[in-house]
């Protein structure tokens, strides 16, 4: 569980590091489970943007109790599991992520949610780890984003440059095993991974079910936004109930 303060930290900063590691079994049955993804789907070496799709048994890692306990310290006692996602960041050309706000891409109305990243290898700033600016969140506004042209990112939505200050960006170094839990308004981004060492990191991402994820937001969101298409999406409740009392939890298959 968070303690008061962490719990604190997170309303305030808009993330926090929480002590816990998730099991070293845990954390090789990702790596090798990735690694089997990959071979089958090499076009996911930097970003895999819904691993359910192709691997249920990644939602064991969603479903780790202390994890739950944490999410629901934070986004309120009703939640759900809407996606799961993998950044992993090869050494030496590991793809950088822009700087923007998860919100920019998720049809979750209202816009509420807790990611949960996992480092599966250590993130430092030397191989991209992430970078976020504290209390970014605070006035929950989603701010002005472009679509990034290049091919040399993970992420299309860029914020404009007049939407943040850089020098005030704070690295969130973390262990092997290590997580971080951050609201879907933070600020944040990570360099490219330029070091000797692999930088992968796997995310969770849970909804209060006070929200309801809509289909058509996010079909609606791909054509405008050129995003993943998050419509066919399963969404798993993972605790309480439904409030909203419109969230669909049929599974797609």
């Amino acid at each position: 569980m968070l303690n008061e303060a962490e719990v604190q930290q997170f309303h305030e900063d808009g993330y926090v590091i929480p002590d816990f590691h998730l099991s070293d079994d845990a954390l090789e049955d990702i790596g090798e489970r990735h690694a089997r993804l990959l071979k089958r789907h090499p076009e996911f070496r930097n970003f895999c943007p819904s691993l359910l799709a192709h691997d249920t048994a990644f939602l064991a890692y969603a479903r780790v109790p202390a994890i739950l306990d944490m999410v629901g310290q934070v986004i309120g006692p009703d939640f759900a599991l809407w996606n799961s996602s993998f950044f992993a960041k090869p050494a030496r050309d590991g793809l950088r992520t822009p700087w923007h706000q998860d919100g920019e891409y998720w049809p979750v109305r209202p816009l509420a949610t807790c990611t949960v990243w996992i480092a599966i290898d250590a993130a430092t700033p030397e191989n991209g780890c992430l970078r976020v600016i504290k209390g970014s969140h605070k006035d929950k506004r989603l701010r002005p984003h472009d679509t990034y042209v290049g091919d040399d990112v993970t992420l299309k939505q860029e914020l404009r440059a007049d939407e943040y200050d850089e020098t005030q960006a704070v690295d969130i170094v973390l262990e092997r095993g290590q997580v971080s839990l951050h609201d879907v308004y933070l600020l944040h981004e990570s360099q490219a991974n330029t070091s000797e060492n692999s930088r992968r990191g796997m995310t969770v991402r849970y909804m209060p079910t006070t929200s309801v994820f809509d289909r058509d937001v996010a079909r609606q969101q791909a054509i405008d936004k050129g995003v993943s298409d998050h419509s066919d999406r399963t969404v798993y409740l993972m605790r309480g109930g439904d409030p909203s009392g419109k969230n669909d939890f049929r599974v797609r298959l």
